[in-house]
């Protein structure tokens, strides 16, 4: 025979919810649970690159079954639960790196990628270290914006317009045109001191000045509204752009023609300096400090990339 404490019995009743708001609040706590946790084994498992990407469906599946079970288990302290859940996030958001802004972000940006990205490796680049200011940047590189669009399209009608091209071979050479044309342009203005100021796009386009982060912006702003696929990489003191090129096929033409059709004055004599990721993609640096695509890195160093 057993007898149980009537204190604890009492605050088990306490820390408990009626039916069917028990049930209710499992779920949804289940659901709160779930994504960050979904976004931990997405940016650190291999992607199996499946059709639909079903095996982060089955990851998410797994994952929902497995936490709501145990979340059944103790359901009669859910109260204490949802109170630590809320506690952990609040403490990240005012004192750690991740938190509720980090979970919201993570999970938008992984939506987006999976839909967008043709390099959704780069995920795991970009967790090496958080990369800064990152919803800030990602709302400023403003590729649907038509003043965007409309400079973009501009440069690719100055620039290399006579160059006989088609398909990707056309898309490589007119972001190449857009890289002419800021690069002939830019003016390096400091943010306010003791301030990290974030441009857009569109805002940049109005005086070509601002920072490393504003031109690596604007670039790939420019670059992504006339289709091709920019990137900006984190080194931890600088940002810059950079571009998909595609296979090593693919670089052996983009060297032909920056060398010998459309940089070769400022190429000449120079190397074509390049990344490779994890799914062997070669992206091709386009820095301000560079006079041709694929000149010479200010920093060779990765700690972050956000690929739009």
């Amino acid at each position: 025979m057993t007898f149980k404490n009537p204190k604890i019995i009492l605050l088990k009743k306490k820390l408990s919810l009626p039916k069917p708001w028990d049930i209710i609040v499992i779920f949804i706590l289940n659901i709160l649970i779930t994504i960050p946790l979904f976004l931990i084994a997405h940016q650190n498992l291999i992607d199996l690159d499946w059709i639909l990407h079903l095996d982060r469906v089955i990851i998410f599946i797994v994952l929902i079954v497995l936490i709501q079970l145990l979340l059944r288990l103790v359901k009669t302290i859910i109260i204490l639960i949802i109170f630590l859940y809320v506690i952990i996030l609040l403490f990240g958001t005012l004192f750690g790196d991740y938190g509720f802004t980090r979970v919201y972000e993570d999970y938008r940006y992984m939506i987006y990628a999976m839909k967008e990205n043709p390099n959704p490796q780069d995920l795991i680049i970009s967790k090496l270290l958080p990369f800064p200011n990152k919803s800030k940047i990602i709302a400023a590189v403003e590729y649907n914006n038509p003043k965007v669009r409309n400079f973009a399209v501009a440069a690719t009608t100055k620039h290399f317009k006579n160059v006989k091209k088609s398909g990707d071979l056309r898309v490589m050479i007119q972001c190449f045109a857009v890289f002419k044309e800021i690069r002939n342009n830019w003016n390096y203005v400091n943010d306010p001191k003791g301030r990290e100021y974030i441009a857009a796009a569109s805002e940049s386009l109005q005086h070509f000045s601002g920072d490393c982060d504003d031109h690596a912006i604007l670039m790939a702003a420019c670059i992504k509204a006339i289709g091709g696929t920019p990137r900006i990489i984190h080194t931890g003191g600088h940002l810059y752009p950079e571009m998909l090129i595609g296979s090593q096929k693919e670089l052996e033409t983009a060297t032909y023609y920056i060398k010998e059709v459309l940089f070769a004055k400022e190429s000449r004599s120079q190397q074509i300096h390049y990344h490779i990721d994890e799914r062997g993609q070669i992206w091709l640096n386009l820095d301000y400090t560079a006079t041709y695509p694929g000149g010479k890195f200010m920093s060779e160093e990765i700690l972050g990339a956000l690929t739009f």
